[in-house]
């Protein structure tokens, strides 16, 4: 196969139990505060204790710099979300909601470092098969420009119903998908081996609630998932190297780079329709939020409480 070495029929089903179990998780946190402070600070404590430290010690296919940054900054985002959520105070401090897009960037500043350092490398590394190349420079160019193209923090804001989504209905679907494109590059760049799940399955599982179950709220179902993943992945290496369900890259340079020119040119376009947006509404991208002729943007903002939260944090917000 072309990105994939063959894929066997209990790996295929398995693909779909993830992605279901991961769905179901970020469903049952967002239900459930006592849940989400269960999962997301009581299990790490324990985690860190007593496994991690077992499992994703050196040699491990996790036991990398990267992974374990990844799982606290994605626990952070879980937690500090859930802060702003839940607690109407901090939701409306000053700077409070410059949080989000902080963190966001963190990650994704996180990978494009990595990418950078993949390419140097080849051959097993920190139990990881690796093939640098070009493609580690693209993706980590595409990386840099998806980073740039936040924008509409602003915003943000918290919902009225049980659930208290963190809503930000300036990130657009095509910031998502260019988003999901470059993230799916990076991993089938720097961990191949683990990229039929944490970068297909994984992608699709907060992607999926942020079109049809919870619009607007990509960033938090995206922190929510990536905190379980790598949380499991941690405890269990194996699973995505050594078990029946494992399914290793083709490490296929050809594969490699297709991956990560089409990474390139979509946050290339969305790169390029911003700055269009930004030179001919006059918009400020640190200050307004952008989009908001979009229909998609208008059916999120329309449910904004007003007085909105965020005018403590930003001033006024141009709509």
């Amino acid at each position: 196969m072309f990105l994939f070495d063959s894929i066997p029929w209990q790996a295929a089903v398995m693909w779909f139990v993830v992605l279901a179990a991961l769905v179901g998780l970020n469903e049952l946190v967002r239900w459930s505060k006592t849940a989400a402070i269960g999962i997301f600070i009581v299990l790490p404590v324990l985690l860190t204790i007593f496994v991690w430290p077992h499992t994703a010690g050196a040699g491990s296919s996790t036991g990398t710099w990267f992974h374990w940054v990844k799982v606290y900054s994605a626990l952070a985002g879980c937690i500090g979300f859930m802060l702003i959520r839940y607690n109407p105070r901090i939701a409306a401090m000053k700077y409070a909601l410059l949080f989000p897009p902080a963190i966001l960037g963190l990650n994704i500043l996180e990978a494009v470092i990595r990418d950078f350092q993949v390419y140097g490398m080849h051959g097993m590394v920190d139990g990881v098969f690796m093939v640098g190349g070009s493609w580690n420079i693209m993706n980590g160019v595409a990386g840099i420009l998806n980073l740039l193209t936040i924008c509409g923090w602003a915003g943000i804001y918290i919902t009225r119903d049980r659930f208290k989504d963190m809503v930000w209905p300036d990130m657009m679907w095509f910031w998502i998908i260019a988003y999901d494109l470059w993230n799916f590059a990076y991993v089938y760049n720097c961990v191949g081996d683990h990229a039929f799940y944490a970068g297909a399955a994984l992608l699709i599982s907060c992607t999926i609630p942020a079109f049809f179950l919870r619009k607007g709220a990509w960033l938090q179902h995206r922190a929510h998932t990536l905190a379980f993943w790598m949380m499991f992945t941690m405890a269990v290496p194996t699973f995505v190297s050594d078990s029946a369900f494992a399914v290793d890259s083709s490490h296929n340079p050809t594969a490699l780079f297709v991956v990560s020119l089409v990474s390139l040119l979509a946050n290339v376009a969305v790169a390029v329709y911003q700055a269009k947006v930004i030179v001919t509404r006059r918009r400020n991208p640190l200050r307004d939020e952008l989009f908001t002729d979009h229909k998609s943007y208008q059916e999120l903002a329309k449910d904004r409480p007003a007085p909105s939260p965020v005018a403590a944090a930003a001033g006024s917000v141009t709509t």
